[in-house]
């Protein structure tokens, strides 16, 4: 994962916020190296992260995949048809083109990463500004570990490119056990 970015999607109001969304969604911005992590990969963490089948109550949560290129469009419909089969029940999850991205007010920003103060002060020290902050890939991977992602294996290979101080790397793999 290169960075993750939270905002908001898929609609014509300009320039909405959480508390005037418009016709947009909630939803996560991916930058990822197809190298190291195929697109269809990233949809099967979005399949299992949530419950396709449940029809959303409101546009604001509604399950939408955004795809920037043809082959993305045949690869998301693909694995929405496998998504089916694996429920036994239709998919209530819509596959359109990428448009305007908006990003998300600063607090929904690595959300669970600044739900643990030392780690993100850490990260802060490094990328200072807001904009180094969000766009930076250790702070979207740490805020994975702290949300619940990625495995212990996968920490302790990366772990040393941080430049974590001790206190922080005992936190760290506190949470990720």
């Amino acid at each position: 994962m290169v960075r993750t970015r939270v905002g908001y999607a898929g609609g014509r109001k300009v320039n909405p916020t959480y508390h005037d969304l418009g016709d947009h969604s909630e939803t996560i911005e991916i930058d990822f190296d197809p190298t190291q992590t195929s697109y269809r990969e990233l949809l099967d963490v979005f399949w299992a992260s949530h419950s396709p089948v449940q029809p959303s109550y409101s546009l604001q949560y509604a399950s939408r995949i955004f795809y920037h290129s043809e082959e993305q469009r045949q690869v998301a419909e693909k694995s929405r048809t496998l998504a089916e089969e694996v429920y036994g029940r239709k998919v209530h999850t819509s596959i359109e083109p990428a448009a305007q991205f908006y990003l998300a007010e600063d607090y929904h920003q690595k959300y669970y990463l600044q739900g643990k103060a030392l780690l993100a002060a850490e990260v802060r020290e490094i990328y200072p500004d807001l904009e180094g902050f969000v766009n930076s890939t250790l702070a979207a991977r740490l805020n994975g570990y702290v949300g619940g992602r990625g495995s212990k294996e996968q920490l302790d290979a990366e772990l040393d490119s941080y430049g974590l101080s001790d206190h922080a790397v005992t936190l760290l793999r506190s949470i990720v056990r």
